[in-house]
């Protein structure tokens, strides 16, 4: 047990990055139910609608979402560095979360340098995973 608790960064930002999943769902969902949205029909693509944008938000946290949980994960079970594992988890779930707020609010160029740290992020947790692995 004792080994597993060096990862307690990693783990806050695993969480933290749920927390941010979650949020991303409500604020969608509320979206729709306030643009009185049909369920199963997709939201106008228009970047000066909010409803789009908030989807766009919750479906491209889900396309990478998945691999953040499995480098952090596989990069916890291979005993990776801690220190480095929980500096690019941090990465990641800070530029996605900043992302998010970018996405929602229609800031793109901002929104773009966000999309681009959070790959360095998850490219520096890939990193570390296979070193761990090794």
């Amino acid at each position: 047990m004792e080994n597993i608790a060096i990862y307690h960064s990693t783990g806050l930002a695993v969480a933290v990055t749920g927390f941010v999943l979650f949020l991303s769902l409500l604020v969608a969902d509320v979206a729709g139910v306030i643009a009185k949205k049909t369920p199963g029909v997709l939201a106008k693509e228009d970047h000066s609608n909010f409803l789009f944008r908030s989807n766009r938000a919750l479906g491209n946290m889900n396309e990478s979402i998945a691999i953040f949980i499995i480098f952090a994960l596989i990069g916890i079970l291979s005993g990776a560095d801690a220190k480095w594992l929980a500096y690019f988890s941090w990465v990641y779930a800070g530029a996605r979360s900043a992302y998010l707020f970018c996405y929602w609010f229609n800031i793109k160029l901002l929104r773009s340098i966000c999309f681009g740290v959070s790959l360095i992020g998850i490219g520096g947790m890939g990193y570390v995973m296979v070193r761990g692995l090794l």
